[in-house]
């Protein structure tokens, strides 16, 4: 097992002081760049709203959508007309839907679990997603900390541009980030739980994960953390959230990381690459009286210039037929 060596003392360093929007999320996630409007958005999983900010006009024009259930994931739409434009998918708590920017209105495409949704839609929520080169959505779900323990009752999906719904891997406990390598070969998908991101060989021609030929590739070298969502940037490296570190670390192809980034509160969520700068989506203190200074700044979004730009992301395709 791989077991990632703490930072060496000449790794470049960040520190951030203070946020950069207060939006008092209590589970902000999966911040994304679109970059044609030049927007971030980003969601509150628990007080289920999607935030979007125009970013040429900055913090002040945050606006935020109610949402009936979680959303824990989005992505654009590949589109064809201006008006498909103003759609984008998301990962929620039932299923895969899409949303309008402008209103707000939204519905499910598919629902994660058939027969059993009335059963299961309670019990679970999604967590964290990504689209792979040719438009397909993998979707991860988790019990939900709402309604109960967390056990490693989760599943992997894989939604497809016909909007077929294939189960990928069961019995996950905390699944998180989810990338390509550049070249597509290799996929890396975060257990928190484990504290692991693991490598797997990947079919970019099929979808299929080689699950048997997998390899730990990174995990949180902070007491106490594990690594939660990531982004990678044009370079191939990773910047990887540590959750209950205060810390995001860009990590090279090979493992190591090789710069760190200093936050003001502990739970540090997902990161995500706008132009050169990174923003980090941040989480409610989990221990409040054992760290009071963290509970300060909790939820907030923090942002910080490193001079790289995001490794494109990919657009989910939906087939014309199906629209």
């Amino acid at each position: 097992m791989v077991v990632t060596a703490p930072p060496s003392a000449d790794i470049k360093r960040y520190k951030i002081t203070s946020p950069w929007l207060t939006p008092d999320t209590k589970l902000g996630e999966a911040p994304f760049w679109d970059s044609a409007s030049n927007a971030l958005r980003f969601v509150d999983i628990v007080r289920q709203y999607v935030y979007e900010v125009d970013l040429s006009k900055g913090p002040d024009s945050v606006r935020k959508l109610q949402m009936p259930a979680s959303v824990s994931t989005t992505a654009n739409i590949a589109s064809s007309s201006k008006k498909d434009d103003d759609e984008f998918v998301f990962g929620g708590k039932g299923g895969v839907g899409v949303m309008r920017r402008g209103t707000g209105e939204w519905r499910y495409l598919v629902k994660y679990w058939g027969n059993r949704q009335g059963e299961l839609e309670k019990k679970f929520r999604a967590n964290d997603g990504a689209v792979d080169k040719r438009g397909r959505y993998f979707v991860s779900t988790m019990c939900d900390p709402l309604e109960g323990e967390i056990e490693r009752e989760g599943t992997l999906f894989r939604l497809d541009p016909d909007l077929t719904l294939h189960t990928i891997k069961k019995n996950v406990s905390i699944p998180n980030g989810i990338s390509w390598s550049l070249d597509d070969k290799f996929v890396y998908i975060t257990e928190s739980t484990d504290n692991a991101i693991t490598k797997y060989p990947y079919n970019l021609d099929t979808g299929a994960i080689d699950w048997d030929a997998g390899k730990i590739f990174f995990q949180c070298p902070y007491e106490g953390g594990a690594p939660d969502g990531h982004a990678r940037d044009a370079e191939g490296c990773f910047w990887i959230c540590c959750f209950g570190t205060g810390k995001v670390v860009r990590v090279n192809e090979a493992g190591k990381i090789i710069a760190e980034v200093e936050v003001p509160t502990r739970c540090v969520t997902c990161p995500g690459i706008c132009g050169e700068d990174l923003y980090i989506t941040s989480a409610e203190e989990e221990e409040p009286d054992k760290h009071p200074q963290s509970v300060k700044l909790q939820g907030g979004v923090f942002k910080v210039h490193i001079g790289v730009k995001g490794a494109p992301l990919n657009e989910f395709v939906l087939d014309k037929a199906v629209r």
